[in-house]
Formats: C-alpha cells, sequence, structure tokens
C-alpha cells in the first residue's frame, strides 16, 4: 500500500469510528421507564450494534430484564450479538420477506405499548429499506419494484423517501402514532444531506412535510412506469402522512446522536496534524457521480498548479442513472470518472467510499465500499486490457477496481452518514 493510500484509509476509518454507536450512543439514550416497559425499535445498517449498545446500557446498569422488549432489523451482514432483544437481518436496498416479517412485528410492538411505556427508537441509514410496511392494496413484490424504479432514475434520497412515505403502514409518522400514547424518543445516526428528521429513514416518528401530490410530481418528473396499485396508492386520500402540528406526535422526541460532520470533523482534525491544508466542500453534496467526478478534478488541479498541499473532503449523496449492464455504486463510479481525469497527474490521489461498508453492489455485505485512484490508476487498467471510459460508460466500476486491488474492502461498519471522499493534493 502506497503512503498516500495509507494516509487516505486511515482518515476514512477515524471518520467512521467517530460514528459508531458506542461512540456517540450511550451519552443520548434516555432513563428507563419507571414503570413500563422498556422497547427497543431498531432498524438501519446500525440497527444491530445500536441495539447491541443500547442493552448494555440499561441492563448493566440493573434495568430488569423482563421489562425490556423489542427488535432490530439491519441489513444482511450486519447483525450484532444482543442478550434480549432479536436482531433480524433484512434486504437493503431492495426490500426483502424478512424485513416484511420484521416490520410487523414491529407494527404490533409500537401498538403494544401503553402509557406507561417508553419506545426508543433507534434508527440509522438503511431503515427505509429494512423497515417495509406496504400500504394496503401494496405486495411486497410491487414494493420491490418501485424501489428498483427509484434507484434507478437518479432520484435523490429525498425524493425517494417522500415516496415510499407515502407506500407505508410505517414511514412518515406512522409509527409514532402506532406506539401512542407511549413516550416515544428516537435517537437518530443521519445518512441524509441536511440531517432532516423527515428523511432519515423516511421519518417514521415525525411529522411529513411532504404530500401525495409531491410524490406523485416526483413518479411523473422521472417518466417512472409502476404497477398499477402503486399508482391507485398514490392516488388514495387515506395514504396522505400526519403533517406538523398532528397531535401524534404531543408525546415525541427526536434527537440526532451523530451527523456526516461529526465523521468529517474527526478526520479535519488529522489531516491538520498531518500538516496539510483541509479543504471541506461540505456533507451536503448531491449529484450524478461523474459530474460531481468531473468538478472536484478541475479543483484539485487547481490546487496543485497554486502550489498548495491539500487535502478535500466532501460528503452526501451522489447518485447514479443507471444506463449500461454493469456493477458498482456511487462512490466506485465517482472514482472511476475521477481517475480518468487524473490520468498521469502525478500528486493527486483520491479515496471515495460509503461510511456503513458498502457502496451500491448487490446487496452482499461483502460488497465493496468504493474505491481509491491516483495519477496511475487510468495507465495501469490501459496496460491490463482495461478501457476506464468503456466502463464508466456501462456503469461497471466494481469489476474494474477489483482487477486493479484498488477497491476499498472494510466490511460491515455497523453506522452510517453516508459518502466519504478524499482528494489529497501534493507538490509535484
Amino acid at each position: 500500500m502506497t503512503p498516500a493510500r495509507s494516509l487516505l484509509d486511515d482518515l476514512f476509518r477515524m471518520a467512521v469510528a467517530a460514528v459508531h454507536p458506542a461512540s456517540c450512543l450511550p451519552a443520548h439514550l434516555p432513563p428507563p421507564p419507571a414503570r413500563g416497559r422498556l422497547v427497543l425499535l431498531a432498524a438501519g445498517k446500525g440497527a444491530g450494534a445500536m441495539t447491541e449498545v443500547a442493552e448494555r446500557h440499561y441492563l448493566d446498569a440493573g434495568f430488569p430484564a423482563k421489562r425490556l422488549d423489542g427488535i432490530a432489523v439491519t441489513r444482511h451482514g450486519y447483525g450484532r450479538p444482543t442478550r434480549k432483544v432479536p436482531v433480524i437481518e433484512a434486504g437493503h436496498p431492495i426490500p426483502d420477506a424478512a424485513g416484511l416479517a420484521a416490520a410487523e412485528k414491529t407494527l404490533r410492538l409500537a401498538q403494544s405499548c401503553t402509557a406507561d411505556d417508553l419506545a426508543v427508537v433507534l434508527m440509522s441509514g438503511g431503515a427505509s429499506a429494512n423497515w417495509i410496511s406496504p400500504a394496503t392494496g401494496i405486495s411486497l413484490a410491487e414494493k420491490q419494484a418501485v424501489t428498483r424504479a427509484l434507484l434507478r432514475c437518479g432520484a435523490g434520497i429525498g425524493e425517494i423517501n417522500t415516496v415510499r412515505k407515502h407506500l407505508s403502514r410505517l414511514k412518515g409518522g406512522r409509527l409514532a402514532a402506532n406506539a401512542a400514547p407511549a413516550r416515544v424518543v428516537t435517537l437518530a445516526i443521519s445518512d441524509v444531506p441536511g440531517d432532516d428528521p423527515a428523511v432519515i429513514g423516511s421519518g417514521p416518528t415525525v411529522p411529513d412535510p411532504t404530500t401525495l401530490a409531491d410524490a406523485r410530481a416526483i413518479v411523473a418528473r422521472y417518466k417512472l412506469e409502476l404497477p398499477d396499485a402503486i399508482t391507485r396508492a398514490l392516488n388514495d386520500p387515506e395514504n396522505e402522512s400526519p403533517k406538523p402540528g398532528d397531535k401524534t406526535f404531543k408525546n415525541t422526541e427526536f434527537h440526532l446522536i451523530a451527523r456526516p460532520q461529526d465523521a468529517f470533523d474527526a478526520a479535519a482534525k488529522r489531516v491538520r496534524e498531518l500538516g496539510y491544508e483541509c479543504i471541506m466542500l461540505g456533507d451536503r453534496i448531491e449529484g450524478e457521480a461523474s459530474t460531481v467526478a468531473t468538478e472536484h478534478a478541475r479543483m484539485a488541479r487547481d490546487l496543485q498548479q497554486q502550489g498548495r498541499r491539500a487535502v478535500v473532503l466532501s460528503g452526501g449523496e451522489l447518485t447514479v442513472t443507471i444506463r449500461g449492464k454493469g456493477h458498482g455504486g456511487p462512490n466506485q463510479e465517482y472514482a472511476l470518472a475521477l481517475a480518468g481525469h487524473l490520468d498521469g497527474m502525478t500528486g493527486i490521489s483520491a479515496l471515495a467510499a460509503d461510511t456503513d461498508g458498502t457502496d451500491g453492489g448487490t446487496g452482499r455485505a461483502d460488497d465493496p465500499a468504493g474505491a481509491y485512484v491516483d495519477a496511475t490508476t487510468a495507465s495501469r487498467a490501459r496496460a491490463i486490457g482495461l478501457d476506464p471510459a468503456a466502463f464508466l460508460q456501462d456503469n461497471n466500476s466494481t469489476p474494474f477496481f477489483n482487477r486493479l486491488g484498488d477497491l476499498v474492502n472494510p466490511g460491515p461498519t455497523y453506522t452510517n452518514v453516508n459518502d466519504f471522499r478524499a482528494i489529497m493534493i501534493d507538490n509535484n
């Protein structure tokens, strides 16, 4: 591993560690209820680790195990050992039958809550896919079809979740409605640009400012061809979500326990310790991965020409409009596009990876998180018969970087604050 790659890899790992549940959750856990049950309801890629940490916190402090209940659902391969609350592994990004069954159990537990109970909702990125509870008249297959269509069309996460919230019995504030009259405290790790509670996990415990009309407009904007049942559901007033001011939320709290910015603060501190100028572009960058890569490559060239020794950090959630038949993810596509622009430009290297440990891919826990690139990436590829432009056109970044040995493969990280990108610029 080159010194540049080692440094970039260290920055990524430090960023992830800063937002792991073991680091950020304990200080935010509320006191347990005086009389009723403590019900832990968790979903997302960090759900297993969040449940593991919360259980330990309460049980080790003497809270009676017989009064602890709950269920956690997480992505396949992201389970963690727990003492009382079961952890179910389910599909992501495409929901599956395991997620459907877990969501039904979650709703039943929520509906069983009384005024004496405390429901602690532990939420992280991926919750939208893990908590799959289709609205009346929609099958799992139809919900899977709309999810695939939304993921392929290039829609942003806010748009995707606007549609999801109006096709669910759990999202868009409905979990809170089911748990009433219990007190509901939501502790969330944000994976969305802007950290909007109504977007994180599709906002199951907060008011939803979006409408059925908004969802229909998104479908029209991207010219999505959807099953008839989906179209009917988006025209059914019964599927409108509870709005701000609704009495559903009078006994609820929402607390953000980790944000993308927290991960970047940790990385930035290390960058400065190493004597580099740290340039933070923000943690809310959205857009087509290859387009953003073009802009970032231009910036890196300009910084090098100015003689600046710097690391450019950026986060957010990039998208890919699928036109080819290959395999990859937004971070790998960004890296592949960046490789073409950095061809032969010595002194510039970069890493782009998803903080959850997997970037797009097949839904397997061992999918790569992203990729590393430098000035030699494109030339090394051509030397073994790979055309970077052809692989980019086919959205086939994973096989490209696999052949070069430049995939980033940390495995499950048990958290998720979305994309982490770092470009290191040294003087020639």
